[in-house]
């Protein structure tokens, strides 16, 4: 499914999203602050566009670094298409794009297809997400759960059996339980699977099941049994209409995601860029540059948990392999 969430405060050219003045206002003076990248002069130098595909997770990353990058290259559009990590790849080692967003590290047999097809490729990290587990503001039995009791509800054998709270825990009220989450294009899928239950895949089918986190948040907000994951920034996004749990005592924010005190559900965030498109089109190698270049700063304005110092030293020698 294609689209942004109408929360995301970086509205482009491209990326025909339909926002609330008072919002697009709050991004513009964000942007109007000085010594952040988009007081940089433009240069006016570049046209054409870059084309990225992906991971929702990401997207909150890649929709502000587009909206910060469009005040030094107005003339460049940066198309950005919500499908999901899986679907990502596929587009990517077809060739389609120049850029894949991704939740979860490309696996070996995308590594494979993209050999296959002759695309070469370097992987960046980017920022990072804790993967939350999230429940309705007015719950207030689920608020802290053991990896043990998410187990019990997305194991795949609780398919159509556990349907209620109280069969997590007897001390939990008789109230239907609601599931929401990611569909199987996802990487959050793929990534809370294995975290989860211990290989990727192994989930539960009878939920709701969205590539968009929106349908996850709006479900979660309006079900008082409700339950899904996402990512963090959705939860910083929608505070009041779905609250994180915290797992095994442990709330996921900036500080846990960095420190890895948030286990299993820390997670790296990456762009896949298309070595070609890097080397051939000065558009897709200037945004990309701008992108790492300035990742803990476009990491805050998009609510996701920037990159540690070890890990910007990583994602700039990646950057510098490429050049």
């Amino acid at each position: 499914m294609n689209g942004v969430s109408p929360q995301h405060l970086f509205p482009t050219r491209r990326l025909r999203t339909v926002v609330a003045a008072a919002v697009v206002a709050s991004a513009l003076a964000l942007s109007a602050c000085a010594g952040e990248p988009g007081d940089a002069e433009s240069t006016g130098s570049l046209e054409g566009a870059v084309v990225t595909d992906g991971s929702s997770t990401v997207a909150p990353f890649i929709n502000a670094a587009s909206y910060l990058f469009e005040a030094v290259e107005p003339d460049v559009d940066v198309v950005e298409t919500i499908s999901g990590t899986s679907a990502g790849f596929r587009a990517f080692c077809d060739g389609e794009t120049d850029i894949s967003n991704a939740s979860r590290a490309i696996s070996d047999d995308e590594i494979a297809t993209c050999e296959e097809a002759g695309v070469e490729f370097t992987e960046i990290i980017v920022a990072n997400d804790g993967l939350s587990v999230v429940i309705n503001p007015e719950n207030d039995w689920a608020t802290d759960l053991t990896l043990e009791q998410i187990a019990t509800i997305w194991a795949p054998d609780s398919d159509g059996e556990i349907t209620n709270w109280n069969q997590v825990d007897p001390d939990f009220p008789d109230e239907p339980l609601v599931l929401f989450g990611a569909g199987g294009d996802s990487g959050t899928f793929d990534y809370f699977s294995e975290a989860v239950n211990g290989e990727e895949g192994a989930l539960r089918m009878d939920y709701s099941a969205s590539e968009d986190d929106n349908a996850t948040v709006e479900g979660v907000g309006r079900e008082l049994g409700g339950i899904g994951f996402l990512g963090l920034s959705y939860v910083e996004e929608n505070e009041g209409a779905i609250v994180a749990a915290s797992v095994d005592g442990v709330s996921p924010d900036t500080e846990t995601v960095q420190d890895g005190s948030y286990t299993p559900l820390s997670r790296p965030l990456f762009i896949y860029v298309n070595n070609a498109s890097y080397a051939d089109k000065p558009e897709v190698r200037a945004f990309v540059d701008f992108s790492v270049e300035n990742a803990v700063d476009i990491a805050d304005r998009a609510l996701v948990v920037p990159l540690t110092d070890e890990q910007i030293t990583l994602a700039q020698d990646e950057l510098a392999s490429l050049r």
